[in-house]
Parts: C-alpha cells; structure tokens; sequence
C-alpha cells in the first residue's frame, strides 16, 4: 500500500490523478519506477486514442523577445473543455518555443529533444499530457518566420 506523502510527490512532479499514481507507487514500490510505470501508461493510452477525431484545438502564437522570430502552432485536441486546460494551453505554449529554437520542420519536431529536458522527446511531452488529460492530442500545423 502506498504512503499519502509519496502519492502526494507523485502527484505534485508528475500532475497524472492521484489513483493512477497510487496504483503505479503500489506496482512498482518507489517513485523512480512509478514514473516509469506511468510513462509506460501514458504512451499506452496516446497509442489508444489516437484514432480518436481532434475537432477541437487551438492556434497559438510565440514571438521571440528579440521581435525576430515568430512561431504559430495549430494543436488538435478532442474536446473545448481539453484546449482550455491549463495542460493544454502549456503543452502549445512549450511547442512555439521548441518550433522557435528548432525550425519548423513536422518531420523533425516531434522525435527532437526536448529543449527545456534532452532526456524526453517533444513526441514524449504529448504523450505526457495526453496521459493527464485523457483525450488524443495531434500537433497539426507548425509554422516559424524568422527576420
């Protein structure tokens, strides 16, 4: 049985429900693992619901401090309650920066590193929040303009 506290760190590092934490803490029995077990999880589920239709979604938009680099991102999602997450809207937001540091490139883009963390893929980080959100989320549309 897990302990509330490690449930709660769990919780609080990965942002995955408190009962998918709690069963992944009770089949791997530390928190290293259970974050293995629910990465496993979560690419179990994106492979799932990716037949699913994304007819909702968002454009989100990134210019560069420097005002020479602007990036537009079209992420699909299922539902309107989903592309008004919080999840959601920092999932897009995390992509304009990967699509301003990287290119634009869709072949490329989702098997890239991870700015912010080179030990995930951007394809990983979808995954990521597709596993908190529960519905399937496509990157559709990538576009960077630079000065």
């Amino acid at each position: 049985m897990a302990n509330i506290d490690l449930i709660k760190q769990l919780r609080d590092e990965t942002g995955i429900s408190i009962g998918e934490c709690k069963k992944a803490l009770d089949e791997a029995g530390t928190i290293e693992k259970a974050k293995e077990v629910l990465k496993k999880w979560g690419k179990d589920l994106a492979s799932k619901k990716s037949d699913r239709t994304t007819g909702q979604g968002k454009v989100e938009a990134y210019i560069h401090a420097n005002g020479k680099i602007g990036v537009m991102v079209e992420l699909r999602c299922e539902t309107d309650f989903v592309a008004n997450s919080a999840d959601f809207n920092g999932l897009a937001h995390e992509l304009c920066l990967q699509v301003a540091a990287m290119g634009d490139d869709m072949e490329t883009l989702l098997t890239a590193p991870w700015i912010k963390n080179p030990s995930k893929t951007v394809k990983d980080l979808v995954e990521e929040t597709i596993a908190k959100v529960g519905e399937n989320i496509i990157v559709k549309k990538a576009v960077r303009l630079q000065i």
